[in-house]
């Protein structure tokens, strides 16, 4: 019989670094790639798996979100294990808890217990719904199975010097994790590769019941435990669960060629403009052309992209962008840039190095550059952006550390 898996995503992040763009969203629902969401790579990696029970667990500046996952994510409602539903967080254990939010990842899923104890579920898969990556699930599964894991993390090796920001493990020839450490000054590293550290992605299988005994042991009635990287997983080791690493990069993924080794936390900003720019690359590391892996997003009934004029100066033109739906390039020149639904560019324009939102008009002679645009902005005629730093100082706009100008939503000239 084949195992009930129930996956979770946990949506509710505030993305404090990846300020303005979360100013009034949370980061999975920051756009990404002309016509994505950050939230659907999570999504679209459990539907291409075979997982289509689905929750989403939100908190934090939810509306965007959710009206997102309303319009663009849904099953047919005959079929009762196939659905995409989100959970806010609604307080159930009021009796227990009090008036509590989310207090951390693995709160959240405590919170909602009743959830997976409702579908009966033998596995819970519990992935962070705010990078971008592709990740067979299933085979996951297979090897949790196959290794009679308790948890299984999935585990990314990548520079010592870097690896202070996530959770770092020690694992034992069998990659079984002998020791995981949170976020440490120091991180460990691989015996074999001193200057390598292993670090834990944030998502994890787990076995019913290991996952329903540690939840209550870490959080009932506690003031602390609510984080899985903090909290959960240093507990299941000194109790004696069997905690399985899992090599990211021998995920196989249908249709690709390449090792599967990408794997991004956009939170923050210029690592966020850096994988948008990776897109428009002859050769990007992230491949979003693969029909064995397709990745699904909201319907959006945009009409066709176009670009219009063609005289000598004044020509519409594009080189090195992709783009999504109903953008108009009126005469002028789009390069190495990423363009939403519904930009505008008009006659003698350059747009360059940029991620433009939905619904932004750049105007005659305008110039941008190095900039992130987001949401419902018309630059004016003649205007500059990431050309003169002081003049994008005055404006009020954030400036990354390697000179990324970011204009906010609904930004008024």
């Amino acid at each position: 019989m084949k195992p009930r898996i129930l996956g979770m995503i946990l949506a509710g992040g505030q993305g404090s670094r990846l300020a303005p763009l979360t100013q009034k969203r949370s980061k999975p629902a920051v756009p990404f790639g002309s016509k994505y969401r950050i939230i659907d790579f999570a999504i679209n990696n459990f539907i291409n798996s075979g997982v289509f029970s689905i929750y989403v667990l939100t908190q934090y500046k939810a509306q965007s979100l959710t009206e997102h996952i309303q319009r663009g994510w849904r099953f047919g409602t005959f079929l009762s294990d196939y659905f995409i539903t989100l959970v806010p967080a609604q307080m159930y254990r009021f009796e227990e808890l009090g008036a509590a939010w989310y207090r951390g990842t693995a709160d959240a899923v405590y919170q909602n217990m009743h959830l997976i104890d409702n579908y009966e579920a033998d596995y819970v898969a519990i992935f962070s719904g705010d990078h971008i990556y592709k990740m067979n699930v299933e085979h996951m599964l297979e090897k949790h199975i196959e290794a009679r894991a308790d948890i299984t993390i999935a585990a990314y090796p990548m520079p010592q010097s870097e690896a202070h920001r996530f959770g770092v493990m020690q694992v034992d020839d069998r990659w079984r994790v002998t020791e995981f450490l949170e976020k440490p000054k120091n991180p460990p590293g691989i015996p074999s590769d001193p200057q390598t550290s292993l670090t834990s992605m944030g998502n994890y299988i787990f076995s019913r019941r290991a996952l329903e005994e540690l939840l209550e042991a870490s959080i009932s009635g506690q003031e602390d435990g609510f984080d899985f990287g903090q909290d959960v997983i240093p507990r299941a080791l000194s109790d004696g669960y069997h905690v399985q690493a899992y090599d990211f990069h021998k995920n196989p993924i249908p249709g690709q060629t390449r090792p599967n080794t990408y794997w991004r936390d956009v939170g923050t900003l210029d690592a966020y403009f850096e994988a948008n720019m990776d897109l428009v690359s002859v050769n990007p590391e992230f491949d979003i052309y693969n029909p064995e892996w397709p990745l699904r997003t909201s319907s959006e009934f945009s009409p066709p992209s176009k670009f219009v004029h063609e005289s000598e100066g004044r020509k519409g033109q594009a080189f090195n962008t992709i783009m999504a739906g109903g953008v108009i390039i009126s005469g002028g020149t789009v390069r190495d840039s990423v363009l939403a639904r519904n930009v505008r560019t008009h006659s003698y324009s350059l747009v360059e190095n940029s991620v433009v939102f939905e619904n932004v008009v750049v105007g005659r002679h305008a110039h941008v550059k190095n900039a992130i645009i987001d949401k419902n902005v018309e630059v004016p005629p003649g205007v500059n952006i990431g050309v003169d730093p002081e003049e994008d100082r005055a404006r009020g706009f954030t400036i990354t550390e390697s000179g990324v100008v970011v204009v906010p939503k609904g930004y008024s000239f």
